[in-house]
């Protein structure tokens, strides 16, 4: 019978931290160097801490399905694992319900809902896309048993999606319109989504961003079929894993002329292009800890990374910049154009420090 590794990836940890440290600190605290030095590869490194305005790429645009694709490499560890050991289906299946309502929940909560009431509340959400796409790829390892099955939903997913936005005319518009009030996407939505939209015409995590982003968290979980097959972690996989993500990226450029790249829209060059680059940055995490094992720096993110969800809500209902000020305002003050950049690390060394004494205490959110 073949070996089938169960250890926690503690790359998978770092690579998680390393995710959310940008939107938490990371990314403002690069923007505000690029103002205070005025230095040009700052500067360039700062317009990439920005989203595009529609169309295109830039690294903040990766983070969001990074962190999806991430939760899709733990499928393989949380669902295969278990059934593995004779855990019923509908017992998993229960667990995989419970936590996309409970995300779905969260969602609603970070978008205001307990603070100004649910009345034309946003119900789409960052987390409630996550836990959707999550219950679509976990219930799709979850009912089949055979890999060429999975590959086989993987394909319907992005075909349904690639008709809808390239084929599909909608009223008034026509069809493969790439745009916030004439695409599928927006008519989609504002017909049959619930609650306020985001976009006011369309919602960035709408019923068709939804499905989308289910390809990403499902070719995570292929990526977490890779890393779980066999004993050790080695070289071969890191190949792998590399090689898809430079195959995903070709295909992405290369359809990109007739098939934009557009977040907002999440079609299927942007999964491709997410995916391919998550699949390169989870082979280097993925050599450098858990091949190499050089793992003495990768404390800093694993304290973020084993409770992302935690400092997400946080930030949502805690000012941190508030408490930095306080600390840290009149000597933010002597410094000049560097009293933003001393206040943002302010900020994430009292997230970080928050995150760690729960990280000690082995107090961790699981959703």
């Amino acid at each position: 019978m073949e070996q089938k590794t169960t250890q926690r990836l503690l790359s998978l940890d770092t690579l998680r931290g390393f995710d959310m440290f940008w939107i938490t600190g990371g990314g403002a605290l690069v923007i505000y160097l690029s103002k205070a030095t005025g230095a040009g590869w700052l500067h360039t490194l700062a317009e990439q801490m920005e989203h595009v305005k529609w169309e295109g790429f830039h690294f903040f645009d990766l983070i969001f399905p990074l962190f999806m694709f991430i939760s899709g490499v733990a499928i393989p560890y949380a669902i295969l694992s278990k059934k593995e050991k004779g855990v019923s289906q509908s017992v998993l299946f229960k667990r995989i319900l419970k936590r996309v309502v409970l995300l779905i929940i969260f969602g609603i909560i970070y978008n205001g809902g307990l603070k100004n009431g649910f009345e034309n509340v946003r119900v789409a959400s960052v987390l409630g896309q996550i836990g959707i796409a999550y219950f679509i790829a976990a219930v799709v390892f979850l009912y089949t048993k055979e890999w060429k099955f999975r590959v086989v939903w993987l394909f319907v997913i992005i075909t349904l999606i690639s008709v809808l936005q390239l084929a599909v005319p909608v009223p008034g518009h026509g069809a493969g319109v790439f745009d916030s009030t004439g695409s599928i996407n927006a008519w989609l939505d504002q017909n049959f989504l619930p609650g306020r939209l985001h976009g006011k015409t369309f919602d960035p995590e709408g019923l068709l961003c939804i499905v989308s982003a289910s390809v990403v968290t499902l070719l995570g979980a292929f990526a977490g079929g890779i890393l779980r097959d066999g004993k050790e972690a080695n070289v071969r996989k890191t190949l792998q894993l590399a090689v898809g993500g430079v195959v995903l990226i070709v295909i992405a450029l290369a359809i990109s002329p007739f098939y934009p790249i557009v977040k907002r829209m999440w079609t299927i060059p942007y999964d491709f292009l997410s995916a391919g680059i998550s699949l390169l940055l989870l082979a280097l995490f993925y050599y450098i800890v858990d091949v190499r094992k050089w793992q003495k720096w990768t404390l800093f993110f694993r304290v973020i990374g084993m409770n992302s969800i935690t400092i997400y809500m946080a930030t949502a209902m805690v000012s941190f910049y508030y408490t930095s000020n306080f600390l840290l305002g009149s000597v933010s003050m002597l410094i000049g154009d560097y009293g933003m950049v001393l206040k943002v690390i302010g900020v994430i060394a009292i997230e970080w420090s928050l995150l760690y004494y729960l990280y000690k205490n082995r107090i961790f959110l699981k959703v």
